[in-house]
């Protein structure tokens, strides 16, 4: 689908965490719809180490970009002499996906100097090409707010958070700075669908769950699911709003949500339902302290300012998504396959 009258054949686009979830989407959708765009893709790739809470360090994956025809450059956030090898291009677009996403990593330094420190590098070189450049903040930058949540009431609680609350400060100074650029940073709040499976446990609880339930098993919740809401956007909307930012009207930092909460019980429902099986719910004591129990995007600014409509309620993603969650199941998990 195209979502508004650029046309990206021709143009140059860096994507940064191009082997990653959003960023993959991104560069296919770029691919299948301006064959002649000149894609380039950023990004560390996996190498099996893990952070202290046993989570990969790195989600890119190989598999994310099978068919991909463009560049590919693996590097790394933290080292200058990667990130140099970006000076040779001259980038109209600038999707910056790649961060540590993981909320629950609380090594403060390595995510401020990965996900903040490069920051002032894809900054400059968005100054210095006149790129367009929109980036990912996060729902993170919340944190426990009252929902609604709505752009400018933020407090975030995990180093995460913070890293992208201090990206959205830094971005409004150089856009304020530099009138003639266009930064658009993304809050994207619980954000499901193809190419996520790779993002280990952090992956959405929508294909954690369906992948329970094709193997037979209840999906497991927290005791109270009910009561748990999180507003869940389907990629390819997370995709629209990232297209939109380009012409945005006016620079910032935007939700990018449905706008409707919707419990962690009606995912189990829902997938239970596509699927066709009744196999009940298993309920465990939530271990989490601080857990967020209610999340839900004010989109208001971002229907004004970015043209962005979601179009994909739970259940349409859902059924959209369920082909390929099936496919996940039988090709990489099923007959003791485990995924790498």
């Amino acid at each position: 689908m195209i979502y508004n009258n650029l046309n990206f054949n021709d143009k140059t686009i860096l994507i940064t965490g191009g082997a990653g979830f959003i960023g993959s989407n991104l560069a296919f959708y770029f691919q299948e719809n301006f064959p002649k765009s000149k894609v380039v893709i950023f990004d560390s790739f996996r190498n099996g180490q893990r952070f202290s809470n046993n989570n990969l360090k790195s989600f890119g994956h190989y598999k994310n970009l099978i068919g991909f025809r463009g560049n590919i450059i693996c590097g790394n956030l933290n080292s200058i002499e990667d990130l140099r090898k970006l000076e040779s291009y001259k980038f109209d677009y600038i999707f910056h996906e790649a961060a540590i996403s993981d909320t629950r990593v609380y090594d403060q330094e390595i995510i401020m100097r990965t996900n903040v420190n490069s920051f002032y590098f894809i900054l400059e070189i968005a100054k210095k090409n006149k790129s367009v450049l929109v980036y990912a903040s996060s729902a993170a930058t919340y944190g426990s707010m009252l929902s609604p949540q709505k752009e400018g009431k933020e407090l975030p609680e995990n180093p995460y958070g913070f890293s992208k609350y201090a990206m959205d400060q830094i971005a409004h100074k150089y856009f304020n700075q530099y009138p003639e650029l266009k930064i658009v940073g993304l809050r994207y709040f619980n954000v499901y669908g193809a190419r996520e499976i790779y993002k280990d446990k952090t992956a959405s609880t929508i294909v954690q769950f369906g992948l329970q339930i094709l193997s037979g098993k209840a999906p497991r919740l927290f005791e109270g699911s009910n009561k748990i809401f999180r507003d869940f956007v389907y990629i390819k909307d997370v995709i629209q709003a990232n297209i939109k930012a380009c012409l945005a009207k006016k620079c910032g930092v935007y939700n990018v949500g449905t706008g409707k909460a919707r419990s962690f019980q009606d995912i189990a429902d829902i997938l239970q339902n596509e699927f066709g099986t009744q196999l009940g719910t298993e309920y465990f004591p939530n271990p989490v302290k601080g857990y967020q129990y209610h999340t839900q995007a004010d989109i208001s600014e971002s229907k004004i300012f970015l043209g962005y409509e979601p179009n994909w309620s739970l259940e349409q993603g859902v059924k959209d998504y369920a082909t390929e969650i099936k496919r996940i199941y039988i090709e990489e998990i099923k007959d003791g396959e485990v995924i790498k």
